[in-house]
């Protein structure tokens, strides 16, 4: 039987990630896990990742400090922190970086053995860059995997 002890929920605030929310949320109820909830800044920089456009005027830019990583997690708290229902034990994390990387990381580092995220999200940049956040993760990851999909935007066939 499988029983996940420590679950990481991964949001870039898409339509998606808060579908995946819910997904996190009720595997946590399920199995009494912990839950991570993890946001990475986005940078529109290949190689500046410490350079944000999250947390600014739109068309704006900051450099990532100490405060703004507390505004971070602050926020990722009053999004998320009242809608645990019977979640008792969550940690809330913020990291800079490429996102599959940073995430794959902090699973690694934290022991985490379920990730559940969105199946795709909001930045086309690193789409181009590195590909899908989600398969760069599915394949780098230690533990499973949950790709979560809006499904008024699945793949319609043809005919």
């Amino acid at each position: 039987m499988i029983k996940y002890k420590s679950i990481l929920y991964c949001s870039d605030f898409s339509e998606e990630a808060e579908m995946a929310f819910h997904h996190a949320v009720d595997f946590c109820q399920r199995y009494g896990a912990k839950l991570h909830l993890l946001h990475v800044l986005h940078s529109g920089y290949k190689y500046m990742r410490h350079v944000v456009d999250e947390y600014v005027e739109p068309n704006k830019e900051r450099t990532v400090d100490a405060d703004l990583m507390a505004e971070a997690e602050a926020d990722l708290k009053a999004r998320y922190g009242d809608r645990l229902e019977e979640c008792n034990q969550a940690v809330f994390a913020v990291r800079v970086g490429v996102p599959f990387v940073e995430i794959v990381r902090y699973a690694r580092e934290h022991e985490v053995d379920f990730i559940v995220m969105g199946a795709s999200g909001s930045s086309e940049l690193d789409k181009q860059t590195f590909g899908s956040t989600v398969e760069n993760v599915a394949r780098r990851a230690h533990c499973h995997v949950m790709a979560i999909r809006n499904p008024e935007l699945a793949f319609k066939l043809p005919g």
